[in-house]
């Protein structure tokens, strides 16, 4: 990985090693550190690749969209294009890395379907951390360390990716397997797990146009009453508050990663004043749009 330094933040890029000519690399976090300085590990990173952390040793604290999470040997981090993260450097902790290009999976309309499963949606699908079983955590890492064993292959490279893509592809659909397992043992109800993905969904596109749950009620053919019994049910909090977090995550983005006024930023997220829209940052924060700036810029 290399980083180009940007106006506010550091922008991460896929930059393997000059030699390497693939578009997904396996590393150890141990490796990681050889390859860059603490100064690199220390800074908030707004990364443009897909990325698995998987740890194996030790404790650390890993800061994902301005989350801190506590992570231990099992636990599995799934990063996505455009978030926001940076490394606990002084713990002391080691695992597995894979990274990959957003172009590295297929297109949409040439992936091929397993059952009802289309693996390209799997990488946004799964949640950003997960503890692993045992029995899980060693067939992750043994799909991770034959992964890393195989990009040393010597061969055509559209082949060896080809092997890396369905390995990839394995690996994704064992975690989202094991996901939906863990769904249907928790008490969460089947009705309410499908109405908040589907309302999760339509958030994800319309959170800038539609803050409120009656909009999203509606396009989903539900009662208000019955979307906030579900969000509730799957993330313990309101609809209202959902979509609030959303608006403030992607507001949290902007003045972290650009140096947009925060009447841009406003309008980005889809207020007509700027005023309305550091009241209700400030509300749901706890600071104004300028003391998070200052706060996270340095």
């Amino acid at each position: 990985m290399s980083t180009k330094r940007q106006t506010i933040i550091q922008s991460v890029r896929y930059m393997p090693p000059d030699a390497y000519a693939l578009d997904l690399e396996v590393f150890s976090v141990s490796e990681l550190r050889r390859r860059v300085d603490d100064v690199h590990l220390q800074s908030t990173q707004r990364i443009n690749f897909h990325m698995l952390i998987c740890v194996t040793k030790g404790h650390c604290l890993h800061t994902v969209d301005f989350e801190r999470i506590a992570c231990k040997p099992g636990t599995l981090l799934t990063l996505r294009p455009a978030q926001v993260q940076r490394f606990e450097t002084g713990a002391k902790w080691d695992g597995w890395l894979v990274i990959f290009r957003p172009e590295f999976l297929l297109p949409l309309q040439t992936v091929a379907l397993v059952g009802d499963l289309n693996i390209y949606g799997r990488v946004s699908a799964l949640p950003t951390h997960v503890q692993l079983s045992k029995a899980e955590l060693r067939a992750v890492l043994e799909s991770i360390r034959q992964m890393r064993e195989d990009t040393f292959i010597t061969g055509a490279a559209n082949e060896v990716h080809t092997l890396l893509r369905h390995q990839l592809y394995s690996l994704l659909l064992r975690l989202h397997l094991g996901q939906r397992q863990q769904e249907m043992q928790d008490s969460t109800s089947t009705a309410s797990l499908q109405r908040f993905k589907r309302f999760q969904q339509l958030l994800e596109n319309n959170f800038a146009r539609d803050r409120q749950v009656a909009a999203y009620a509606k396009k989903l053919g539900c009662s208000e009453k019955s979307l906030t019994r579900a969000s509730l049910e799957v993330v313990g909090v309101s609809a209202k508050a959902y979509i609030a977090s959303r608006i403030n995550l992607e507001a949290k983005r902007l003045l972290a990663q650009t140096s947009l006024s925060i009447l841009a930023i406003a309008d980005q997220v889809g207020f007509d004043e700027a005023t309305n829209f550091v009241k209700f940052f400030k509300r749901e924060v706890g600071c104004s749009p300028g003391e998070f700036r200052r706060q996270h810029v340095k």
